[in-house]
């Protein structure tokens, strides 16, 4: 679920405010994600760091075997070298990276909506961030800021504004339909918004572009 949340909140994190919950619980989700400044949100992927890497561990611990190759033992009766190799946990960190991440983040992609709306996501959300309260890795904080400053990176408003921003000076994100984006275990996660297309920053009609035409200033 946690895996599932980090995809929704970034998929909707673009979206005008009164788009982003559908339901009392979305609603409440994006109100304490994105109150502020915005820190929650970073605030969640810490919280959420946390209880993933413990869950990992605690994972780890009950599918692992302890078992000594060539004393009969071998689970199954497998030979000793697949022993060895089980032993390593391989088989764990397989099995929980398709159940417990990978597929929770492509039905995420596709469902941002149903994962905001979901009461679990408000409850977990809550609890990532009291994680992070903690200060258990606030050096994250410093490092982020250290790397922020010596790149030179801005916001993503910066660059192509807010939403309301880019609506307000008629360079509103190209609308995308149902049929092509939401439902599908690929693309950009929402049927919604296209974010950042050049086409859209620039006021520049994408009907009048042609092979020879002269794009640099882009």
């Amino acid at each position: 679920m946690l895996e599932g949340m980090q995809i929704a909140f970034f998929a909707v994190a673009k979206l005008p405010a009164d788009e982003r919950g559908t339901s009392f619980f979305g609603k409440k989700t994006c109100e304490l994600l994105f109150k502020g400044n915005g820190q929650n949100l970073p605030g969640f992927m810490i919280g959420r760091q946390l209880t993933v890497v413990f869950s990992f561990f605690l994972v780890a611990s009950i599918t692992g075997f302890n078992i000594t190759p060539g004393e009969g033992n071998n689970i199954f009766g497998i030979s000793d070298g697949a022993q060895t190799f089980m032993n390593y946990g391989f088989h764990g960190a397989v099995i929980t990276t398709i159940l417990a991440s990978i597929t929770w983040q492509l039905a995420a992609s596709a469902f941002p909506i149903a994962f905001l709306n979901n009461p679990a996501t408000y409850i977990l959300l809550c609890i990532a961030l009291f994680l992070e309260w903690t200060g258990l890795c606030s050096g994250a904080w410093v490092l982020a800021r250290v790397m922020k400053t010596v790149t030179k990176i801005q916001y993503d408003e910066v660059y192509v504004g807010t939403p309301e921003d880019r609506l307000a000076t008629n360079h509103a994100d190209k609308e995308m339909t149902t049929a092509q984006d939401v439902g599908h275990l690929a693309g950009g996660g929402f049927a919604g918004h296209v974010c950042g297309s050049h086409d859209a920053l620039e006021g520049l009609d994408i009907g009048t572009w042609s092979l020879g035409s002269d794009h640099s200033g882009l």
